[in-house]
């Protein structure tokens, strides 16, 4: 099978790279109290929360990157992939949905990011930064990115520290809250919404990258599958809460599926992280690559 480049890798890390320079420049510069679940005020602040965002979910999307990286390295890169995995797994246990200031613990994580982008850079001097030709499924793949980058407008500009502007999508408008509250219907800031796009445009993105037949194959599959399943019901459900729910239209929710839960949420994700597993492992049989 004919490797190609780490290009798909490399443009994932600079989406989320961009991300995490707009929340600690937004977070430096923002009163606390107009952004969600921080305190900490100046560049201070603004680092506190790049280093929470490096946790959740940018070390969730570490892992994924991790394992296309060693499919590109020889088999004695596992020492190192291994390590960066663990460390990027343990997030459940330091990151707080409620208290986003970061904690000495939050270095954890972030050593694995640290770790998996050195992977990166070992494959890309290894393979280069090429990415893999047109495949089946790229058309489909366009069609959910421009969804995807399309409800996340309001997001976008909430990162950067302004309401996005015109009337089509509420965003300083002041929406309904649980408890009778109104408060603007898009906070400055980062959104949960805005990780579950890039998760998505992660998702597809890395889903190109060719992998080798095995075990490893059918790993990354259902990684990445499980990770455009988690990211475009999060992203569904911020979006319908801000622009639907908000304007009064309804008051019917998407429940949560932010933290992993015995709840039906879970169950859609479920099935839907296997519909994609299915179709990207489909995709990788159809395709048709020239020998090395």
């Amino acid at each position: 099978m004919r490797r190609f480049g780490q290009g798909e890798a490399l443009a994932s890390w600079a989406m989320w790279g961009a991300l995490t320079l707009a929340v600690v420049v937004t977070y430096s510069r923002i009163d606390p109290t107009d952004t969600y679940n921080v305190s900490r005020e100046g560049f201070a602040g603004g680092l506190s929360r790049g280093i929470t965002l490096l946790n959740f979910p940018i070390a969730l999307v570490a892992i994924a990157l991790t394992l296309v990286a060693v499919a590109a390295l020889p088999h004695a890169a596992w020492w190192a992939a291994v390590p960066a995995i663990t460390l990027c797994a343990t997030i459940p246990w330091f990151v707080d949905q409620g208290d986003l200031d970061a904690r000495w613990v939050n270095a954890i994580p972030v050593l694995g990011v640290v770790l998996a982008g050195a992977l990166t850079a070992a494959a890309t001097g290894r393979v280069g930064t090429s990415f893999v030709p047109r495949l089946p499924g790229d058309r489909l793949r366009v069609i959910v990115a421009v969804v995807a980058l399309l409800v996340s407008l309001p997001w976008v500009t909430a990162e950067l520290g302004f309401h996005f502007p015109g009337d089509f999508f509420m965003a300083e408008e002041l929406g309904r809250e649980g408890g009778g509250r109104e408060i603007p219907a898009v906070h400055f800031g980062h959104h949960h919404g805005t990780d579950g796009a890039l998760l998505v445009l992660t998702g597809l993105l890395l889903s190109r990258m060719r992998v080798p037949k095995g075990r490893l194959r059918i790993i990354v599959s259902g990684y990445l599958g499980t990770m455009l399943a988690y990211g475009a019901v999060n992203c569904a459900q911020d979006f319908w809460h801000e622009q639907v729910v908000k304007r009064g239209w309804t008051d019917a929710v998407i429940p949560s599926a932010l933290l992993p839960g015995a709840r039906p949420i879970w169950i859609v994700v479920a099935a839907l992280a296997v519909v994609a597993t299915l179709l990207l492992l489909r995709e990788t049989r159809s395709a048709s690559y020239s020998a090395a």
